[in-house]
Formats: structure tokens, sequence, C-alpha cells
């Protein structure tokens, strides 16, 4: 699925998604279970605590899902490695960390495809693969970002420089309800929805935590010249 929202829509769907969906996600799932069902897609699509609005159309996905809603409602969003068009119906290959989400909202449209929306969960690492279902389950380790008191400061420092960024993006330039959403929420946002190239947001996700998240992104777009050329 690609999306062809412009910056401003994806951003502000961000923005009033995690503020409708995060404290029912924080409520519905807590933690990674050993064996999840996964989505590849050819850009990683998601990152912890940030939501994310998914259309289902393949019969396949659409197994997956119903999987997932019976059991513990968490599907694992992982990126597909460059030239899995040539494998894409078989089991392409994949990049090994990803994120998991839990559904925190499903629509079911009348001709069998759902709309969902997915809140980011955590990191993961995938370790093995069962290959007996139509699509694709995987057992998996979750991987922390928490941050220490110290980084969680120094992360404080960079925000007013990541709502700067954000308002470049949101419509009328205004800083959209800043203190409601968390440091390291904004930061995901940003990395989850700012347009750049799949392997760059790769990147972003494999980083250790938010806080060398927050500088790969400031360095990211300030390398691009100005942040109204890069978005």
């Amino acid at each position: 699925m690609v999306s062809d929202e412009r910056p401003a829509s994806r951003v502000a769907t961000f923005l009033l998604f995690l503020l409708l969906f995060a404290p029912i996600a924080s409520r519905a799932q807590d933690t990674l279970p050993d064996t999840i069902p996964l989505f590849p897609l050819q850009d990683v699509m998601l990152f912890p605590g940030v939501p994310r609005p998914l259309h289902i159309f393949e019969p396949r996905y659409r197994e997956m899902l119903l999987y997932a809603l019976a059991g513990d409602r968490v599907i694992g969003m992982v990126m597909l490695e460059p030239g899995h068009e040539r494998e894409y119906y078989g089991e392409p290959p994949i990049y090994e960390v990803g994120c998991a989400g839990v559904i925190v909202n499903v629509e079911e449209l009348p001709d069998g495809r759902y709309n969902v929306v997915l809140q980011g969960l955590t990191k993961f690492r995938v370790k093995s693969e069962d290959k007996s279902y139509a699509y694709r389950i995987a057992e998996v380790e979750a991987i922390s970002e928490t941050l220490t008191d110290e980084q969680q400061g120094k992360l404080r420092v960079l925000r007013p420089r990541l709502l700067e960024l954000l308002s470049t993006v949101t419509p009328d330039g205004q800083e959209p309800t800043p203190d409601e959403i968390p440091d390291d929420e904004v930061v995901n946002g940003l990395a989850q929805y700012l347009p750049m190239e799949p392997r760059e947001r790769l990147d972003l996700l494999e980083l250790s935590s938010p806080l060398e998240r927050a500088e790969a992104l400031i360095n990211l777009l300030e390398r691009q010249g100005s942040v109204g050329n890069a978005v």
C-alpha cells in the first residue's frame, strides 16, 4: 500500500490519530507476543507509539487480520528488501527489524476489504518464520527503546527544533497541541510521516533510541538544504 497524501495531511492524520487512539492502545496491549503475523510493505510505515491507518485488501492479508483479531490483535510491520517484486506473491526477503502494532480500530467494508488503525507498540527483530500459512508468521523478540533520565532531558532540549519541523508540514504552520504529545512520540511521528527514502526511514527505525532518532532526523533534513525543500 502506498499513500498519496500530502505531507501536511499525513502529519495532521498522525496527530489526530495519536490523540484519539494512543490511550486505547496502552490499555489493549502492553507486551509483545512471542509469535506475530507479519505485514511486509515496501516502506517502513510504523514506529513505536505512533498510529497508522491501513487499507487491507489482499486475501492473504485479510486472513492475517482475522488471525490477529482472534488473538492478541498484534501485527508486525516489516520492510521488503530491494528486488522483492519478483517474489511479491511468495515469500520475498524482508529486513529483520520491524515495528509491531496493536489493532485499535477496524472497519469492514461491504466487499470484504478492511480499514484498520494500527498503533505502534514496540520494535522487534525477526528470529524465524513459520511458512505453513498463506501469510507470514514470525517468532520475534522485542527491542526496547527505554530512555534514561539523562536521555529524556536531552530529548526535551531538542523538542523546539522538532516542533519547528512539524509546524512546516501542518496546515497554516501552526503547532498542533504540542504539550499533549510526548517527546518520543513527536520524534517517531516525524520519522514515520515525513517524506524520505525507504532506506532512510529504516535507518531511523533501527537506531537504538528516540534521542538518536531525533538527532539523525534533524541532521537528515538539514543536509537536504532546508526544511521547506525537504518536505
